[in-house]
């Protein structure tokens, strides 16, 4: 996914803001979050510099109303907008696919949290039958093991959708993965399952007192 905002794409895509309508600073950075479905969030530092730049340029006007400042498109800011409306298409079509991943990341977000709730429920149910039933002290060990595997189940599809819904929206917003960041995630699982084995290999040696 290419960044929402490549050069030059952003003052382009003011100029198509306000060749709908006059805006000011304000509702031209809530049109772009809004637009974006929150991948992109800019800043009154990155707004109001762009729109001096296109000032400058005679491509908008401003005028002062009360407190705001109301900037509005002039012909020459259309008329660039004319000429470069295949690459204004491009950004669109950009924006509609960073929005489409972002609902399709909460959607997954969703059906990852009602899975995780419902092994929970699993886990629980079975718990209380175990409860109920009359078990030596060495098939209760064994249930209770069962349950925590579970767990375990649910804690490792969290923290893979969390992750990958990190990463996936990190790139939606312009963001870079890079080889050095996945190799140090790899690593620190890696470090993890080497600790988990020891801990097993020690918990695993002759016990006394058992049946």
């Amino acid at each position: 996914m290419s960044p929402v905002f490549s050069h030059g794409d952003l003052r382009l895509y003011l100029l198509s803001l306000l060749d709908e309508s006059p805006h000011h600073g304000y509702d031209l950075m809530t049109a772009l979050t809004e637009r974006t479905g929150g991948t992109y969030t800019p800043s009154a530092g990155t707004i109001y510099p762009r729109l001096s730049k296109l000032e400058e340029e005679g491509l908008v006007t401003k005028t002062v109303d009360g407190r705001k400042t109301v900037y509005q498109i002039t012909n020459a800011g259309r008329a660039e907008l004319t000429a470069r409306r295949s690459d204004l298409e491009g950004i669109e079509a950009d924006l509609a696919d960073s929005v489409r991943l972002i609902a399709d990341e909460v959607r997954g977000s969703v059906r990852a949290a009602m899975k995780s709730l419902r092994a929970d429920l699993a886990a629980a149910a079975s718990a209380e039958r175990a409860a109920d039933d009359p078990v030596d002290e060495r098939t209760d060990e064994r249930a209770a093991s069962r349950a925590q595997i579970r767990r375990t189940d649910t804690v490792l599809a969290e923290f893979r959708a969390r992750v990958r819904t990190d990463l996936r929206s990190h790139v939606a917003r312009g963001g870079d993965v890079t080889a050095s960041l996945v190799d140090d995630l790899a690593n620190a699982l890696d470090s993890a399952g080497r600790e988990v084995t020891r801990t097993l290999a020690a918990d695993s040696g002759p016990r006394t007192g058992v049946r």
